[in-house]
């Protein structure tokens, strides 16, 4: 084999790998089993893997506000992790607005603290990019 039929069929190949990464998440999974998954693919930097399990806890859950703020935490987070550092802020942010309600002492407390966390950072990001 020619060294460019060698890399047409390479390229191919990756395409085709990078095209089939989606999560296979069956309508059976549990909340629980979802966000086990998101975690071991962001543990691995597979951030559209890790998205997709997310926003599947999101759309299956929507009228559980806990697993809602968990997903909208964990999306914006990889947002972050990804340099979209303006989304990010804007869905941090949406998450934070959550604990401006009468009942915030209900919510899972340590998304408020994280979603505050992150945002610190990005503004730290931010202003040593306008220093230089």
């Amino acid at each position: 084999m020619d060294m460019n039929k060698f890399l047409t069929a390479l390229i191919a190949a990756l395409l085709l790998t990078s095209c089939a990464m989606t999560a296979n998440i069956p309508d059976s999974m549990s909340a629980a089993e979802i966000i086990q998954r998101g975690q071991e693919a962001m543990d691995n930097n597979n951030y559209k893997i890790a998205y997709q399990y997310y926003q599947a806890l999101y759309d299956r859950n929507r009228t559980n506000t806990d697993l809602v703020i968990t997903a909208e935490y964990h999306i914006a987070f990889i947002h972050y992790k990804q340099g979209k550092l303006e989304q990010a802020k804007e869905e941090l942010n949406a998450v934070l607005a959550y604990y401006d309600s009468p009942d915030q002492e209900l919510l899972p407390q340590h998304f408020k603290r994280l979603s505050q966390i992150v945002l610190e950072r990005i503004d730290e990001i931010e202003k040593k990019r306008f220093l230089f």
